[in-house]
């Protein structure tokens, strides 16, 4: 066999051993062409027919590569290993053909005793070059500073492929937000995309999100904003060449005769603050979610069955430890997402929603009463939200329910499809490495969201269910995918996730529940949609600093609700000082939840539960931190229900950069990792390991320190001891007297 497929997997940031790489031929450029080979084959050749005359390119061996994978251990390792195993490669590189006229190519090959045996279809291909196009950008305003002659085209001479064009940057002008960013608050030198894309872990050292968007402040001088009118990937070089331009670059497709812009650009002026309210007003608002959600969330993967979710919410308990929600991720079969583990049910042959009546739970089984059980933490005071993943499960080879959910999808089609060679349209096989093959539905078209989530409904309207764990929204990969408004793939795989939160939160209102759902990945509209966390990562010092950049990003960008998995989710556990501090810095994000990746039950325990952190560790410190920091967020609920809907009336965030309120203040900037909290708290976490001292830079304005009651005037440093278990907070003076009883219990 020999392999070939132009555009690859789709994997924005690996090219495929058999891809063409540039998709996109462009004048000037070298273009590698590859190709995967069964093992009998020893020779590839490349036949490139230009019109003409057919000339002929023989291909070397190449180092296999599939979809940018590496193995690390984690819970994806077994599906990397799966993509680690052997098949061959072949590579050659040539030079791009002129601009003018389509070319084609194919590839012939075979064993050494039949070396022309074997040979794949002919591909059409055109070359692109970039030319002017001043008329191809609208809508940028005044203050965004468009350089002049700056709007450049790529042209194949048939379609416009992508746009380039550059902002003028002041000298001491500050550019933050693009959705959630894990490595810098400011990106004024640096290079980045939008994209969404599942980075599992060391997000901050790859610079990819799951929540991107190609939205940002610039902050100082004029004070401005812009927003990238677009769904498709785009890319931005802020000031890294040349330093005083933020060259903007993004995919588009329009006629190359196209007389109208193909992309419009939004310029926003005034303060921070005046930025995201036009953007906001531009993309989608917050609504404010009820106070349950502030309280504390917990959840861990090994809380696999009733008896464990039972006995880990006991434990709070009885540690005088309040939970304001578990989230339960190892509920269901895992194959229909619909269905609890060990349910004995009829399969529906139609696909159609079940009720709870169709399940009989064995009392043996891991759930033998899904309802006692939510009614039980119902009546103690804590939700509860399941997990879910977008997908239908086609490994193993399906059976009962999700063989009919499968069927009955395909016939009713609401599946997301895939172009195939001949232009012909078939499900769309997910190309990610986690439930690889699955079949996709597609939750941006509102029939097929119905049919997908009122399968869910009995978890609502029966079982009581208070929200979904929306995980993995980033399994759209490649432009040649077609949804069922007729988008292609590159139109529409950022706008996936947006439209799988709402599908959910759509779900839940016609239940009578608010929209509460959790997710990670996102794009431009997602903040008008639940909640979200900053995915996975291990339990480190710099995976803690990662998290609260991406967090001040996320929410400078209109990201209302966002927190992270405290402490870090994966790998071994946390030592008690990061845990405790990093606890003590969610104490002061919107969302304070811990969570931890599946260990196979193996011992010692990874979970991050406060008390096994504290067996762990042996730190006797570690629970009455834990019950401190949990009984304040308690008291602080009030505040950040009220400042909420402060920041939603204003168009606002209620956890933010300090740029938002001192933009000018230019100290502010060399330590990033401090934030407002509604209007009255500033927050300075201890990020450093071993730190006994920490100092606070604080902007103008009068002060309480909050654990210690004194005053401090801002515009300067405060530097003092700090308890190993506090996250320096000060409070506005004129709001102290309210705000005391917070912290002094």
């Amino acid at each position: 066999m020999i392999r070939h497929r132009p555009f690859g997997s789709g994997h924005p940031y690996s090219v495929d051993t058999e891809q063409r790489d540039p998709v996109d031929p462009v004048v000037g450029r070298p273009l590698t062409l590859g190709v995967r080979v069964t093992p009998e084959v020893d020779a590839v050749v490349l036949q490139w027919d230009d019109g003409e005359r057919v000339v002929e390119h023989p291909l070397d061996r190449a180092q296999r590569r599939s979809r940018g994978q590496t193995v690390d251990g984690g819970h994806l390792a077994s599906a990397q290993a799966r993509l680690a195993r052997a098949a061959s490669g072949f590579a050659v590189t040539i030079d791009a053909p002129p601009v003018g006229r389509a070319h084609r190519y194919r590839f012939v090959g075979g064993p050494a005793e039949a070396p022309r045996s074997q040979a794949t279809r002919w591909f059409p291909v055109r070359s692109a070059r970039w030319r002017a196009a001043d008329d191809a950008l609208s809508g940028v305003a005044d203050a965004a500073g468009l350089v002049p002659g700056s709007v450049q085209v790529l042209d194949d001479g048939d379609r416009l492929l992508r746009i380039r064009f550059a902002l003028a940057l002041a000298p001491g002008e500050r550019v933050a937000g693009f959705g959630e960013r894990f490595d810098a608050l400011d990106h004024r030198g640096q290079s980045l995309d939008a994209v969404v894309f599942e980075q599992y872990k060391s997000q901050g050292a790859e610079r990819k999100t799951y929540l991107p968007m190609p939205f940002a402040h610039v902050v100082g001088g004029r004070g401005w904003g812009f927003h990238v009118r677009t769904t498709r990937r785009s890319w931005f070089d802020v000031g890294v060449s040349p330093a005083d331009r933020l060259v903007i670059e993004a995919e588009v497709d329009a006629a190359s005769t196209a007389s109208d812009a193909v992309i419009e650009v939004a310029g926003y002026t005034g303060t921070p603050h005046e930025v995201l309210d036009a953007f906001l007003a531009e993309v989608g608002r917050p609504e404010q979610l009820p106070g349950w959600v502030f309280r504390l969330w917990a959840s861990g993967n090994e809380w696999n069955t009733q008896a464990e979710v039972l006995r880990q919410m006991d434990a709070h308990r009885e540690h005088g430890i309040p939970v304001g929600s578990v989230v339960i991720e190892a509920w269901s079969d895992e194959s229909t997402f619909t269905v609890w583990r060990d349910a004995q049910y009829a399969p529906r042959d139609d696909g159609g929603p079940m009720r709870l009546g169709d399940f009989t739970y064995p009392a043996d089984g891991a759930w033998p009463d899904p309802k006692g059980m939510v009614d039980e933490l119902h009546a103690r005071d804590v939700r509860v939200v399941l997990w879910q993943i977008p997908l239908i499960k086609m490994r193993p080879h399906p059976r009962g329910q999700v063989a009919a959910d499968a069927a009955a999808a395909v016939r009713e089609g609401v599946l997301i499809r895939d172009e195939a060679p001949d232009g012909s349209l078939r499900p769309y096989r997910n190309r990610g490495w986690w439930f690889p093959l699955a079949l996709m539905p597609d939750l941006t078209d509102e029939r097929a969201a119905h049919w997908w989530t009122e399968k869910r409904r009995y978890l609502v309207d029966e079982l009581g269910i208070d929200g979904f764990k929306t995980d993995g929204g980033e399994h759209a990969w490649g432009r040649e995918l077609r949804y069922l408004d007729g988008r292609r793939g590159d139109e529409g795989n950022n706008t996936f996730p947006v439209a799988y939160a709402k599908a959910y939160g759509d779900l839940l209102r016609r239940c009578g529940k608010a929209p509460v759902t959790f997710s990670r990945a996102g794009f431009t509209g997602s903040q008008a949609h639940g909640a979200f966390w900053a995915g996975d990562e291990n339990s480190t010092w710099e995976a803690f600093r990662w998290s609260l950049i991406a967090g001040l990003s996320a929410t400078a960008s209109g990201i209302l609700y966002w927190g992270w998995d405290l402490a870090g989710f994966s790998g071994e556990i946390p030592t008690a000082e990061l845990y405790v501090r990093s606890m003590a810095a969610a104490a002061f994000v919107p969302i304070m939840q811990y969570h931890s990746e599946f260990n196979h039950h193996r011992s010692p325990s990874r979970d991050r539960t406060p008390w096994n952190i504290a067996d762990r560790t042996g730190d006797e410190r570690v629970l009455p931190s834990v019950r401190r920091l949990v009984a304040l967020r308690e008291r602080l609920v009030p505040y950040l229900e009220a400042e909420t809907a402060a920041a939603i009336e204003r168009g606002s965030s209620l956890m933010r950069p300090l740029f938002f309120d001192w933009p000018t203040d230019e100290r502010l900037w060399a330590h990033p990792l401090q934030w407002m909290l509604g209007r009255d708290l500033l927050v300075s976490p201890v990020t450093e390991e071993g730190a006994l001292e920490h100092a606070a830079t604080l902007p103008a304005g009068e002060w309480v320190h909050a654990f210690s009651g004194e005053p401090v005037a801002g515009g300067g440093v405060d530097e003092r001891p700090v308890a190993w278990d506090e996250a320096p907070v000060y409070v506005r003076a004129e709001a102290w007297p309210r705000l005391r009883p917070v912290f002094e219990g």
